[in-house]
C-alpha cells in the first residue's frame, strides 16, 4: 500500500503518454474547426471534451478595451536596489491600474473556456474567440515601444491566451468548428506576438536570463504548439536549457537568489513555466529531464525542501525569506505537471493533493484538471 500512489502515478504518466502519441496521429479536417495533420501537439489533457450542455446560454460580457498603446508600465520594484526586493506600494498600485484591460483579458478568456469545459455550453468558447478576436483584430500588444516591465506584459499576456486557446483547439468536442476565419485571425495575431516575444527576449543579455526568460520561453510554447511552428517550439526549448545550464549542485538558480529575500519567492516562480515546457516537450518526444544531470528535478526538490522550511533559503542568502508571493495554492501549480513528469514521493503527492483544484491563468486554467483528465 505504500507504494501504490507511485504506481498509479507511474501508470498515470504512461497513459498520458500514449495519449499524446495517439493526439500525435490524428488527422482532422481544419475548416471544420479541428486540428489537421499537426506535428507538434500538448499534453493529453488538453483534448479534454466538455460535457453535454445544460441550461440556457448567458450573453458574452463587453470584450475588455483592446490595448494597443505604449508599454511602458512601472515595476512594482521602483526604486529598488539590485535585489529588486522591495515592494513599492505606489508604483504597483498604477501598474495594476494600467494594466488592467490585459489582465482583464487573460482572466476573462480563461474563465469562458473553463466555463465551457465544465458546463459545455458553446456559447463560452464563443465569448472567448469573440474577445480574442477583437484584440486580434487591433493588432493588440503589439506595440514596438515598451521598457523592460512592458515587454513582460506582453509575453505573460501570450502565455495565458494562448494556453487558454490550445484547450478549445485540441478539445475533442471541437468548439471551434465553424469558427474558421476567426480562429485564422486569432491565430495569425498570436503569430506575430510569439515573433516579437522571441525578438524582446533574444535581445536579453545571456547573464540576466532569470524567471522571465522562462515565462516568455512559455509564452512561446504555447503558441507554438497552437502555431504548429517548430522554430518557436526549438527556440522554447533553448531558453529552458538555459535556464538547467544555471541549476547548480544544491538545486538553486544564482539569478533568483539575488534576489535575497525574495530569493524562494522566485524559485517557486520559476517552476511554473519550466515545468510546463518540459511536459510539453515530453508530449512532442523530446525528453528534456536529463538536462544538467536532472537539474529541474534537483531545482523542485529544492524549492520543495524550502519552502516547507523557509530557513533553508535564509541561511543560502543571509536574508529572512518574504512568503507574501506565496499564500495563494495557485503559485504551487507547478506540482501537477512535476507529478507526471517525475514519480513524486508520497509525501509531495499528498502536499499536491491537499492543495487541489491547482489553477492559475497563466498556464492555462485548471492545471489539475489538464494533469488528472480522463485520457482520449
Amino acid at each position: 500500500m505504500k507504494c501504490l500512489g507511485g504506481i498509479l502515478q507511474a501508470l498515470y504518466a504512461s497513459a498520458l503518454a500514449l495519449a499524446m502519441l495517439l493526439g500525435q496521429g490524428c488527422s482532422n479536417d481544419h475548416e471544420q474547426g479541428r486540428v489537421a495533420s499537426h506535428d507538434l501537439v500538448p499534453p493529453g489533457g488538453f483534448y479534454l471534451a466538455a460535457p453535454v450542455a445544460k441550461g440556457a446560454a448567458r450573453d458574452c460580457p463587453s470584450t475588455p478595451e483592446p490595448y494597443t498603446g505604449e508599454l511602458f508600465f512601472p515595476s512594482k520594484y521602483e526604486g529598488s536596489d539590485s535585489a529588486r526586493d522591495k515592494l513599492n506600494k505606489t508604483a504597483a498600485a498604477k501598474y495594476r491600474k494600467l494594466t488592467e484591460d490585459v489582465r482583464n483579458l487573460e482572466n476573462g478568456v480563461n474563465k469562458w473556456v473553463g466555463k465551457y469545459l465544465e458546463d459545455g455550453d458553446p456559447e463560452y468558447a464563443e465569448c472567448a474567440l469573440e474577445w480574442l478576436e477583437e484584440w486580434a483584430d487591433d493588432d493588440a500588444l503589439l506595440s514596438k515601444k515598451y521598457n523592460h516591465t512592458g515587454k513582460s506584459v506582453r509575453k505573460w499576456a501570450l502565455g495565458s491566451i494562448s494556453s487558454a486557446y490550445l484547450r478549445l483547439k485540441f478539445s475533442r468536442s471541437e468548439p471551434l468548428a465553424g469558427h474558421g476565419e476567426q480562429s485564422r485571425n486569432i491565430e495569425k495575431w498570436f503569430g506575430k506576438l510569439a515573433d516579437q516575444v522571441v525578438r524582446d527576449w533574444n535581445a536579453q543579455p545571456m547573464e540576466r536570463r532569470n524567471n522571465h526568460q522562462y515565462w516568455a520561453a512559455w509564452a512561446v510554447m504555447a503558441s507554438a504548439v497552437v502555431l504548429d511552428r517548430r522554430d518557436l517550439f526549438d527556440w522554447s526549448v533553448e531558453q529552458y536549457r538555459h535556464g538547467m545550464a544555471q541549476v547548480d549542485a544544491e538545486g538553486y538558480l544564482p539569478l533568483e537568489l539575488s534576489r535575497q529575500t525574495r530569493a524562494l519567492a522566485y524559485h517557486n516562480y520559476s517552476m511554473g513555466p519550466l515545468m510546463m515546457i518540459a511536459v510539453f516537450a515530453q508530449a512532442n518526444g523530446l525528453d528534456l529531464r536529463t538536462d544538467n544531470n536532472g537539474a529541474l528535478q534537483r531545482l523542485a526538490e529544492r524549492v520543495e525542501q524550502g519552502l516547507h522550511d523557509p530557513h533553508l533559503f535564509k541561511d543560502k542568502t543571509g536574508y529572512p525569506q518574504e512568503l507574501e508571493d506565496l499564500q495563494e495554492n495557485s503559485r504551487f501549480s507547478w506540482l501537477e505537471p512535476y507529478c507526471v513528469l517525475y514519480r513524486c514521493s508520497t509525501q509531495t503527492n499528498a502536499w499536491r493533493q491537499s492543495l487541489e483544484p491547482l489553477s492559475t491563468y497563466r498556464l492555462g486554467g485548471d492545471v489539475t484538471q489538464l494533469f488528472n483528465a480522463q485520457l482520449p
